[in-house]
């Protein structure tokens, strides 16, 4: 999503909570056994210390782009889980097609509008 910091480089910075938003893009075919394999890694991410919450979108009218967005207590914690060889081995079972966008965010504080 930011071409100038990467999500390795997210995952190192000690924030905390944080907002991952993931943007996954799969070709028409695929879009369809998406929701099956993005409910195994939610299962395992639950399960994981820091893990918050999680809740996946899809586009409207036909869309094949999914939205992840999940909460945690750190990037730490993110980074920990999202490093575990189960982790890797769930994320290899997705179709060739598909892309992944994923970008951490924390909350803006805008007086009068939203907390920070």
């Amino acid at each position: 999503m930011d071409n100038q910091v990467t999500y390795a480089q997210q995952l190192r910075h000690d924030d905390g909570p944080v907002v991952l938003i993931n943007q996954f893009t799969l070709a028409p075919g695929d879009a369809g056994q998406f929701p099956q394999l993005w409910a195994a890694d939610a299962a395992f991410m639950k399960q994981q210390p820091g893990f918050i919450s999680t809740q996946l979108h899809r586009g409207t009218a036909g869309s094949t782009t999914y939205i992840n967005v999940a909460v945690w207590e750190s990037a730490q914690s993110l980074r920990r889980a999202f490093s575990t060889p189960q982790f890797q081995a769930l994320l290899a079972r997705y179709p060739d097609t598909s892309t992944a966008a994923p970008h951490l965010f924390t909350k803006v504080a805008v007086p009068g509008i939203c907390l920070g």
